[in-house]
């Protein structure tokens, strides 16, 4: 009890009792100035039921989202990770100190990186190379363009996405017993996809686990990416609003932190039941 009293203050302080806040604020009707009004389910009513940009675009594109980002990114931390795991040392910690710092500079590298490559104008890398290729016969406005906003949004996310759910992954490739898979050749193994399905992803359930979990809270808090592509939030015509974005213009644009407040009790029930689905795959049955 000793050891663990620390980290139940700190894990009381700043997550419950931010939750239990936030769930009580949910139902009030509160501007930051004056006491808050309780107003029972009116914020939850009106959000499903009046708030239009929400349920047309700012929930569909959450969704989508996650459904895209969420698997794709932690595929591609696994298929990276097991392909990390069959190089030597010292070339695998180079690559997997590559792979995972564009999940610590994403901002700095959107300045410098993705808005030159994706600027709307010839001198966009990507512009200028279609137009060469004489794909494209004017310059594609790709952070401006309703129809492209959200791929390239998906595009950045998993490029900045293997963080330490990929690093945990890799931590749990290598430390499977090699003579496994010498007792799974005996056994009739004989490709590597089954040496992966039969031997590698039942032994690192719970590196699978925690990266599971970390890829969904990841993407369903994502929303600074669609602000800071397209310059402004909104962003245009909604396109690549994400709850978060929503959250912001409320509570921090708006000061309606009641209204705020309840779409984060939302937001955080879709982190959980994702979580849930989560844990009844990669989860322990005893």
């Amino acid at each position: 009890m000793a050891f663990l009293g620390p980290y139940a203050v700190i894990f009381t302080i700043f997550i419950i009792v931010p939750i239990i806040i936030a769930v009580l604020l949910s139902f009030t009707n509160f501007n930051t100035i004056q006491f808050p009004d309780f107003v029972g389910l009116k914020n939850y009513i009106s959000l499903f039921t009046y708030d239009d940009v929400f349920m047309q675009y700012v929930l569909p594109n959450t969704i989508k989202f996650a459904l895209i980002v969420g698997p794709l990114g932690y595929a591609l931390s696994f298929f990276l990770a097991w392909m990390l795991a069959q190089i030597p040392r010292v070339p695998r910690t180079i690559l997997a100190l590559i792979i995972y710092s564009p999940s610590m500079t994403v901002g700095v590298a959107m300045q410098v990186i993705w808005l030159t490559i994706f600027s709307g104008d010839k001198s966009g890398y990507l512009n200028s190379l279609l137009m060469n290729l004489g794909l494209i016969n004017q310059p594609v406005q790709w952070l401006q363009s309703p129809q492209y906003l959200m791929i390239t949004m998906i595009i950045v996310t998993l490029w900045s996405s293997m963080g330490v759910g990929f690093l945990a992954m890799l931590a749990g490739v290598l430390n499977t017993d090699p003579e496994l898979y010498e007792a799974g050749y005996v056994d009739g193994i004989s490709k590597r996809w089954q040496e992966i399905f039969y031997i590698t992803v039942p032994l690192m359930k719970p590196q699978m686990l925690f990266g599971a979990v970390m890829s969904v809270v990841s993407t369903f808090q994502a929303g600074y990416i669609g602000v800071l592509l397209s310059g402004s939030n909104p962003t245009p015509q909604y396109a690549g609003q994400l709850i978060v974005n929503h959250i912001e213009d409320y509570g921090f644009l708006r000061y309606e932190m009641g209204y705020a407040a309840t779409i984060s009790v939302v937001l955080l029930l879709m982190i959980w039941i994702s979580s849930k689905f989560v844990w009844s795959i990669f989860g322990e049955r005893e």
